[in-house]
């Protein structure tokens, strides 16, 4: 890993939270992710669980963890399961885990290797009623490969048809959802490192430059800066690409008085940033693309403020659609006939605004967190509204990624990052 060490602290209380929600006499496993191949003997970058980070710290392939707070052994209530590491493993593919390793990097003082998993599981499943399976249950899962959770469960199920089955997800969706200090600081590393690419590709940004250039130039700071890379598909959209919500081919020349929407986040120690910000291409904003900016930019500020203890997100998306039909029509874009008649499942602001204004961040870029349930303190969110214009060959979204406090606005991790449209242009002319 190319990431500091963290301290195994915050995995011992990530796991006590878990655990403290399991019914009596049960036990809970989490298995790593499969390393998917691309075709021959190619592989792809292996990513672990994130669930399984989160408890573990474990960022190794072909791991697994079970919790069992009522074991009889007391060695048992927690138990790391890695693949046996060996001079020839190290040969062809570089360290493992030592069991001390292990220890050290999850507090968990009970490993075992994952040739004794099957032994040790059967004799800790004589003593359980039931298992807590680790299924994906987040709002926009759509995952449509067999896993190696979905073989474990599926086997489990098959070797003790005995048991009851519970489920994971609801607790981690819970959880998660509420970050503790130690993931609020990985997040700021992310933010921080996305700040440094920001910086260094506004005086790049010139007419004639291809958007893959761009991109290069954010994959060269945040890999020096101890990332694997971006914490999700960038986005480098330039004039009417910047409409298209998810355009990912970044291959065109970026053109004089276009503006350039970049949606790009580093990540670091498996934690996402998650930052848009939109630029002149020419390093100059005109009349019109800097009052379609700044009407962007006050909706986000405004949304920002709204992000408190007792809020529920629902309800939050319907204000921030107030804030966004004021400053449409002040832009000239809809009419008050336009409000008046709106469908209210589809209203007039959604023509221009067609998204969601913010989601949860952590582990994954979309986080697992309670959704239905009133926010928190210490739960990250983005705030990423924006106004798309495709007969003006114009995109604009602003976001910040911010943490709720238990009082007061949020806390901005992307503080440090250009955003007045003064500093972008001196910047990019500098």
């Amino acid at each position: 890993m190319k990431y500091l060490p963290i301290n195994n602290h915050l995995f011992i209380k990530n796991r006590a939270k878990f655990t403290a929600q399991m019914k009596p006499k049960s036990l809970a496993v989490f298995n790593s992710n499969d390393t998917f191949t691309t075709g021959a003997d190619s592989t792809l970058p292996f990513e672990q669980s994130r669930d399984l980070f989160y408890l573990s710290g474990a960022d190794q392939e072909e791991s697994i963890l079970v919790l069992f707070p009522d074991a009889i052994d007391p060695n048992h209530k927690e138990i790391l399961f890695l693949t046996e590491t060996s001079k020839l493993i190290e040969i062809w593919y570089g360290a493992k885990y030592s069991k001390e390793e292990a220890i050290k990097v999850s507090g968990i003082k009970t490993i075992y290797w994952l040739s004794e998993f099957d032994k040790v599981f059967y004799d800790l499943m004589t003593e359980a009623e039931s298992v807590y399976f680790n299924t994906n249950e987040h709002y926009r899962q759509s995952v449509v490969l067999e896993t190696r959770e979905d073989r474990f469960i599926k086997k489990c199920k098959q070797d003790f048809p005995a048991h009851k089955w519970e489920k994971s997800g609801q607790i981690m969706q819970q959880i998660r959802g509420v970050k503790e200090p130690e993931e609020v600081e990985q997040m700021q590393t992310a933010c921080d490192i996305t700040n440094n690419g920001f910086r260094r590709i506004l005086p790049f940004v010139k007419p004639g430059i291809m958007e893959y250039e761009i991109e290069a130039e954010f994959m060269h700071e945040f890999l020096r800066s101890r990332s694997k890379g971006f914490a999700y598909t960038p986005i480098i959209a330039s004039g009417y690409s910047a409409c298209v919500l998810h355009y990912i081919e970044n291959n065109k020349a970026c053109k004089g008085g276009d503006m350039l929407l970049l949606d790009v986040g580093a990540e670091y120690a498996n934690y996402s940033s998650d930052m848009t910000r939109t630029i002149p291409v020419n390093g100059k904003f005109s009349k019109r693309q800097k009052e379609v900016y700044n009407a962007v930019l006050r909706v986000k500020n405004e949304a920002t403020k709204m992000l408190v203890p007792g809020e529920y997100w629902a309800n939050y998306h319907k204000e921030v659609g107030k804030l966004m039909t004021s400053e449409l029509l002040g832009l000239g874009l809809i009419s008050k006939a336009d409000v008046q008649n709106e469908d209210p499942n589809w209203p007039a602001y959604k023509k221009y605004f067609m998204h969601g204004t913010s989601h949860h961040l952590g582990l994954d870029t979309h986080d697992y967190g309670a959704l239905k349930m009133p926010m928190e303190a210490n739960m990250v969110f983005t705030v990423e509204p924006g106004i798309y214009i495709p007969e003006e060959n114009m995109g604009i979204r602003i976001e910040d990624d911010v943490v709720i406090q238990k009082n007061g606005v949020p806390f901005n991790l992307m503080r440090n990052i250009p955003i007045e449209v003064e500093e972008i242009e001196d910047l990019m002319n500098s």
